[in-house]
Order: C-alpha cells, then sequence, then structure tokens
C-alpha cells in the first residue's frame, strides 16, 4: 500500500476554508456509490498492461471490503471500464497523436471491448446488483465520457467515493469532475492506486486543498457501520 504522506499544514489550510477536516463525514450511505475506476487487466496484467500500475493489485482486498460494507449500508458499486473504440481515433485525436505508434496499438488492443486486457480484475468482488460503465476518456464524468453522471441522478445518488488506478490520472481527473457536476466526492486514500507513493500523495493533496475529501476506507467503513 502507498505511505500516504498528508503534511499538517494541507489539513491546517482545509480546516481553515471549510470549517473541518472533513466536510463530507456525515455521508448518507444510501445516497454515496463507489465508483471504482480502471480496475481492469490493462492495467494490471503483466504482458496484456499497456499502463502497468504494480500497485493496483495491492488494492484489490481494500476494494472489496469497502464494496461489501457499502451494499450493506444500502449504497451501490459501479465499476468503471476505460474502453477505446473507433470513434476515439477523431473524437480523442489529440491522445493518439501523441502516442508513440507501437504505444497506441498497445492501448488499442489492451482497452478494446472483448479483450483480455479490457476485462475487470478476476480478484475483484463484482455482484450483479452492481453496475458496470464503459468510459471513453480518463475522467469518469467530462461530457462525452460515460453516462455515469445521469445513472447517478436517475437512482439518487449524491456522495461519490472515488477508488482504483492510477490516482493522479483516471481517478483525480474523475474526481475533480465529479465535484464540478455538484457530487460530493471522497478520494478514498487506501483504494487508489499510482506508480509511485509521491505520485499518489501529490494527487490526493491537490483534490484536497480545493475540490473535495479524502479518507480511509476504514473510515468510510466505520461510517457505514454506524449509519447503514
Amino acid at each position: 500500500m502507498h505511505k500516504l504522506d498528508i503534511p499538517q499544514s494541507v489539513i491546517d489550510g482545509v480546516i481553515a476554508r471549510r470549517g473541518t477536516a472533513h466536510p463530507f463525514a456525515d455521508l448518507d450511505p444510501a445516497k454515496t456509490a463507489l465508483v471504482v475506476i480502471d480496475m481492469q487487466n490493462g492495467f494490471m496484467m503483466p504482458g496484456v498492461a499497456h499502463a502497468l500500475c504494480e500497485m493496483a493489485p495491492r488494492i484489490v482486498p481494500t476494494i472489496n471490503r469497502l464494496a461489501e460494507a457499502l451494499r450493506r449500508a444500502g449504497g451501490k458499486v459501479f465499476w468503471i471500464e476505460n474502453t477505446h473504440d473507433e470513434s476515439c481515433f477523431s473524437s480523442w485525436s489529440v491522445l493518439y497523436d501523441y502516442l508513440k505508434p507501437e504505444n497506441g496499438r498497445k492501448r488499442v488492443e489492451a482497452m478494446t471491448a472483448g479483450s483480455v486486457g479490457h476485462a475487470l480484475w478476476g480478484e475483484l468482488d463484482v455482484r450483479p446488483e452492481d453496475e458496470r460503465v464503459r468510459k471513453f476518456r480518463y475522467s469518469a464524468f467530462i461530457q462525452g465520457s460515460s453516462e455515469l453522471p445521469e445513472i447517478l441522478r436517475a437512482q439518487g445518488y449524491d456522495t461519490v467515493l472515488i477508488a482504483g488506478t492510477v490516482t493522479n490520472t483516471c481517478c483525480e481527473s474523475s474526481a475533480r469532475d465529479a465535484m464540478m457536476l455538484n457530487f460530493k466526492t471522497i478520494m478514498v486514500t487506501d483504494a487508489n492506486a499510482a506508480h509511485n507513493d509521491e505520485d499518489h500523495n501529490a494527487a490526493l493533496i491537490a483534490f484536497y486543498r480545493i475540490f473535495g475529501d479524502v479518507m480511509s476506507s476504514e473510515d468510510i467503513i466505520g461510517i457505514c457501520a454506524k449509519r447503514g
């Protein structure tokens, strides 16, 4: 697991700005969605992954515990699947224009629906009552990426827990956009994975200062137990 390092000066700044270190600690589990980003073979399986994050398999037990606690308390789990299709070559051409050709080919192979890379990691506890949503950008919430914001609103969720990989790209961009679409947003400190501790902590700190809350899985599981 990553070694969490959020300076006290950052916490003090959050308290000065918001009046509390954890503004969303009063979350209602029944109105909360666990949004699990990109926990797919294409980021986790050596030899298949186009962008391997070696830390990602290590957060799987934490995600599974958090998912179970939230389900018991009346919330819901959404598994977000990073996906490539032919439209991405035109609608997101800037991504492929700046990738080396061989890296672009690996991404297409790993992220195309039906491929081994596109599949969710086998050790994730995915239940029938959960929901899978495909996204076509780094952020699951940006316009044109997925139907996730509309699905969450239609089902009455106003709070999102962000977990998955990698912390400082798809997870952070999803979390920022979720906040700006008016969802109460929490990045779960030990349920996100990056390539190193520095990237992980930098993303959490930047998000925590302005955009939302950061909490551990145990904190959230405790809230679910009390309120569920």
